[in-house]
């Protein structure tokens, strides 16, 4: 740092500056402004203000210098470290922290303490399974044992974990309802429209959890969750059912109980097409509800799949023309999404059906098959290995009959490609 002065003889002021390099080029900075020389003897007294403001600058420089000083840590190889010693801590869990408390799912602990009137506390059981969750998803044990390296370490037992789980369970829908309304003034929740989809997850075999179809094919017995979130993409409400039970019945108490506890009724439901019953959709065609569903073409009527794959009346969103699909041309619509729609009525219930056309995903498609043909042709060079086909299996596009040369019972088999 250097001491300057500038203005006239009469009336010269001082500074302090230093120089900074910015990018490739280096400028002067000032870094305090000392004044004119009466203000100088105002804070030096009798010295002389020149020389003491030299002094002040030297000490400036000095200090700034001690604080570019790096910190040389000395370890010792047989020094042993003292047991039972901490020596660090976990504090990423406090950004957590503060949406947990915005939520005001203390306040909900709180309540149900009051009813239950524990010995622990349930708020600081919830939030330590809560952080623990996110930071290292594990069993109630683990995150127990997680939780020992908070900056706030929980004391609470790992049987206490156990007990607020039953607890819990038991108080599920007032602590749904309650993170319903808590964060209304933190987020938006976009409730106009809600999504639903169901997943199942494997556990030991009980009364609840049972065999069923399990997403991870596994062999295990398992529980069934439903779960609707908002446009936002924030859970909603959840409901638990066994394993072995249809999911489309699952939806519509769901939405009973959200109809009721949240006071929403108007919004509109999307699922895939496994949830898309016929009750589903009726139930969500009333009071004011809709609903958005995928559709199997191969399960509607010959009519409407006749509609659906007519080369002639397809549309782009907002515009009046009508297209063919054997007149787009591939580079310029490869990204365009054609549709055409009618109304129909099943079931007793009128519906809106939407077909939507993409050369992008068209050729995305016949991609997939025809790596699947060709996947398929090596099946038919060895049939041995053709058995029970899926949906989506390459040995689809084999075929196999059976013949014999005088019309008897059948000993020999021919494999085709179909």
């Amino acid at each position: 740092m250097k001491l300057t002065c500038a203005g006239s003889k009469q009336s010269p002021t001082y500074y302090v500056q230093k120089s900074v390099r910015i990018g490739n080029k280096t400028t002067t900075k000032t870094v305090e402004i000392l004044g004119s020389i009466e203000e100088i003897k105002a804070r030096c007294g009798d010295a002389d203000p020149v020389e003491w403001a030299k002094d002040y600058t030297k000490k400036l420089t000095l200090a700034e210098k001690e604080s570019r000083q790096g910190i040389l840590l000395k370890y010792s190889a047989s020094m042993l470290i003292d047991k039972n010693v901490r020596r660090s801590c976990n504090i990423g869990y406090l950004f957590l922290q503060d949406v947990y408390y915005s939520l005001g799912l203390d306040k909900i602990c709180d309540e149900i303490s009051d009813k239950y009137r524990f010995g622990y506390s349930l708020n600081e059981i919830l939030s330590m399974l809560v952080y623990s969750r996110v930071i290292a998803p594990g069993s109630k044990r683990a995150s127990l044992a997680d939780a020992q390296d908070f900056l706030e370490q929980p004391g609470c037992s790992l049987h206490h974990v156990y007990r607020v789980l039953e607890v819990m369970a038991r108080e599920n829908d007032f602590l749904q309802s309650g993170l319903y309304k808590n964060p209304q003034s933190v987020i938006d929740r976009k409730k106009e429209v809600l999504y639903y989809d169901c997943t199942n997850y494997y556990e030991e075999e009980d009364d609840f959890r049972r065999y069923g179809v399990s997403k991870e094919h596994r062999p295990n017995p398992v529980v069934q969750m439903g779960l609707f979130m908002d446009a936002g993409g924030i859970p909603l409400s959840f409901s638990l059912f066994n394993g072995n039970e249809n999911e489309q019945p699952s939806m519509s108490p769901l939405e009973q109980k959200i109809i009721k506890d949240f006071h929403a009724s108007d919004f509109i439901v999307c699922t895939d097409a496994g949830l898309s019953s016929t009750a589903n959709r009726k139930f969500n065609s009333i009071q004011g509800r809709g609903f958005v569903t995928a559709q199997s073409m191969k399960k509607l009527k010959v009519f409407l799949q006749d509609f659906c794959l007519d080369d002639d009346g397809w549309h782009l969103p907002g515009e009046k023309k009508t297209y063919k699909l054997s007149g787009l041309d591939e580079e310029a619509d490869h990204d365009k999404v054609f549709y055409k729609d009618r109304w129909i009525n099943e079931d007793g219930l009128e519906q809106r059906l939407i077909v939507t056309y993409s050369v992008k995903y068209r050729n995305y498609q016949r991609l997939i098959q025809d790596r699947q043909i060709e996947r398929a042709k090596k099946y038919v060079e060895s049939p041995s290995s053709l058995n029970k086909k899926k949906g989506t299996d390459p040995k689809r596009f084999a075929r196999q009959e059976y013949c014999t040369c005088d019309s008897e019972i059948a000993d020999k088999t021919i494999t085709s490609l179909d």
